[in-house]
């Protein structure tokens, strides 16, 4: 999907939550979601959300643990997806009522960045907001109920397969 992933010295980053991520890197993150949502997101990728706490994005987290709580209503059918996120260009949102908190994008920036224990988040964790879809790649189901995990599993190694070949 990205140039950096074809290099042989490519190496998987994955940046603790307190640290600050570097512009135009790629991270490893995670996504909390339903079966039926990861389904989704594995077969036709992510969508935006039409609002939230930093506006339109994809949100996503750097912590698992954050990860792992989602879907809130429905933790019992929590699935923990690993992605590859090219963050681009990634704005600091560490307050509520931050000049930019829903308008980063129109600033010019890819990723809103709100670190652990800003007061942003309930939970007191990291969490980042992705504009642009295509900047995710969904790398492995890391949790699932038992009864979705290999079906999902088994999804996404057909939906790389295929797309190992789309270019060809």
């Amino acid at each position: 999907m990205w140039a950096e992933e074809d290099s042989p010295y490519f190496i998987e980053a994955c940046l603790q939550s307190y640290e600050e991520p570097k512009d135009g890197k790629i991270y490893v993150m995670y996504h909390g979601t339903t079966a039926d949502a990861a389904a989704s997101i594995i077969q036709h990728g992510f969508q935006q959300s039409h609002d939230g706490m930093l506006g339109r994005g994809v949100y996503i987290s750097r912590d698992i643990q954050k990860a792992k709580r989602y879907p809130l209503d429905r933790p019992h059918e929590s699935v923990v997806l690993k992605l590859r996120v090219n963050v681009g260009r990634v704005k600091r949102i560490d307050r509520q009522n931050h000049p930019l908190q829903k308008t980063w994008h129109d600033a010019g920036y890819d990723t809103a960045w709100v670190p652990p224990g800003c007061g942003m988040v309930r939970s007191g964790l990291e969490e980042d907001c992705v504009w642009d879809p295509s900047r995710i790649k969904v790398v492995d189901v890391v949790t699932a109920p038992l009864v979705y995990l290999q079906y999902l599993k088994g999804l996404l190694k057909a939906t790389q397969y295929a797309g190992a070949f789309q270019w060809q």
